[in-house]
Order: C-alpha cells, then sequence, then structure tokens
C-alpha cells in the first residue's frame, strides 16, 4: 500500500481492522509530497518505481492509498503489478460505486486535489455507474498540506473550509466524496459545515472492501486466524512520519525504515 504521505493510513486503518490476519507494508512517498499540484509525467514515473519497490518486497496485492496516484498514474501501477501478476486496487472506483449507491437526489460532490480534479478520474467513475448524476467537482489546493502538518485549527481554517464547500452547498450535494485520504481527519469539520444530511464517503471502508474481494477472489486470502503484520516505509523523516502517522492510523507505529526511490 502506498500515498504520498500519512493520509492512506486512514485507509490502511480500515484494512487492518477488516482484515487483520494480513500483512501489510505501507510506503509513504513524503519526501514528495503532496502529489496534488505535482507535475503529472513526473508522478507517473515516480508512481512505476514505488509499485516496484513494493513488488520487489513481495506483496500480493497493491493498494493504492491515494487519490492523486490513483488518478493520474494507476495505469501505470497496472502495468508494472501485471507484469508480476498481481491485481491492484485503487482508492477511486470504490468511492465512486458507494456513492453513486447512496445519494438520494442524484448530486455528487468531490473535494479532492487540484491534480484528482483535473485527471476527472471521479466524473468518469460515477460517469460510468449509469444513474445520470450530477458531478460537482471542487479542489482544495491548501488542505491536505493543513492537515499533514497538524496545523491547529482556528479561524482561518474554517473560512478556508467553507470556502470550499460553498459550491457543494450551492449545488445541493446529498453526498461527497472525500477524494483525498487525508480529508477523513477533518471530517467532523466539513460535516458541521455542510450538515448532517450530507452523506461523507471515505475511502478506508471502500478500499478495505475492494481488497477483502479481490483476495477472496484470487484465492490468496488467509485464514481468519491471529494477527498479521504492519510494516512502514518512508522516503523523507521517519521520526516526522512516525510522530504524525501514529496520529492518522490511531494504532501503535513501529520501526520506520527509510526509502529511496
Amino acid at each position: 500500500m502506498f500515498d504520498s504521505g500519512v493520509g492512506g493510513l486512514t485507509v490502511l486503518h480500515e484494512c487492518l481492522v477488516s482484515l487483520p490476519q494480513e500483512d501489510f507494508l505501507y510506503l509513504g512517498d513524503t519526501a514528495m509530497f503532496p502529489y496534488g499540484d505535482k507535475d503529472p509525467a513526473e508522478l507517473r514515473q515516480r508512481i512505476g518505481r514505488i509499485a516496484g519497490l513494493l513488488l520487489d518486497r513481495g506483496a500480493k496485492l497493491l493498494v493504492i492509498a491515494c487519490n492523486t496516484a490513483t488518478s493520474v498514474g494507476q495505469e501505470v501501477a497496472r502495468e508494472v503489478a501485471a507484469a508480476r501478476g498481481v491485481e491492484v486496487v485503487p482508492v477511486v472506483e470504490p468511492q465512486a460505486e458507494i456513492a453513486a449507491a447512496i445519494t438520494a437526489n442524484a448530486r455528487v460532490g468531490v473535494l479532492a486535489t487540484p491534480n484528482t480534479v483535473a485527471s476527472g478520474a471521479y466524473r468518469r467513475a460515477l460517469e460510468a455507474v449509469g444513474r445520470g448524476l450530477d458531478v460537482v467537482e471542487v479542489a482544495a489546493p491548501d488542505l491536505a498540506s493543513f492537515i499533514q502538518d497538524g496545523a491547529l485549527f482556528d479561524g482561518d481554517t474554517m473560512a478556508m473550509a467553507r470556502s470550499y464547500c460553498r459550491p457543494l452547498q450551492e449545488a445541493e450535494v446529498d453526498t461527497l466524496i472525500l477524494g483525498c485520504t487525508h480529508y477523513p481527519l477533518v471530517a467532523p469539520m466539513l460535516q458541521r459545515i455542510l450538515g448532517r444530511d450530507v452523506r461523507l464517503v471515505s475511502g478506508g471502508h471502500a478500499v478495505a472492501a475492494a481488497v477483502q474481494r479481490t483476495l477472496e477472489g484470487s484465492g490468496l486470502a488467509r485464514e481468519a486466524r491471529g494477527e498479521g503484520s504492519y510494516d512502514f516505509l518512508c522516503t523523507g523523516d521517519c521520526e516526522a512520519f512516525h510522530e504524525i502517522g501514529t496520529r492518522f492510523l490511531q494504532m501503535p507505529l513501529g520501526e520506520v525504515e527509510q526509502v529511496e526511490i
């Protein structure tokens, strides 16, 4: 499993709860964070190398726990994984399926990074469901960095969040896809602004269910017996990853190994 930083740990948390018997290896590309405003061509090259590194470590399934990486580079990851006979679970399609299923008024919002919005990945995934949905996408260029930095919530933070939510409120969406794995950390703030009637769809539950289906369908799932391991790699500062990652994962982090991509 990999992400641009620690946001994907919200996905890992759900996988650890849903599939406690499996072993997980998580790579946070903190040296390159954030992906949301990087050159897509550069990101695709990096995603290919990350996929190769994780497969070299023995991964039987590759999970892209990053919305931007899924949006701009999932095909590269699939090519690298397919050469090893390994399947890929991205984060976009599972979220889109859930959002399309639960919206009552067929108005779905997407809050995501600029690269994710520009890619049109969520719009395509929602259109593929065939429900004739109205999709409103909002780019939030500063939100992921704010969350990863652990900045304090204050008046300016609320003003930023309200500016991102305003187009969603005007469009009267009843379902909002949190299109970045960092965003569940500020879900209470977004819920307060949008109101309780707007349902938030995060990547964690959706991806964990997709991982379980994929492993069981391919005969790679372990028996539900005991607890597996979970280990961490990062490309930046290991101490910072450990400190911030513990907050995101809501479980203890052991040693973090630094790697170069």
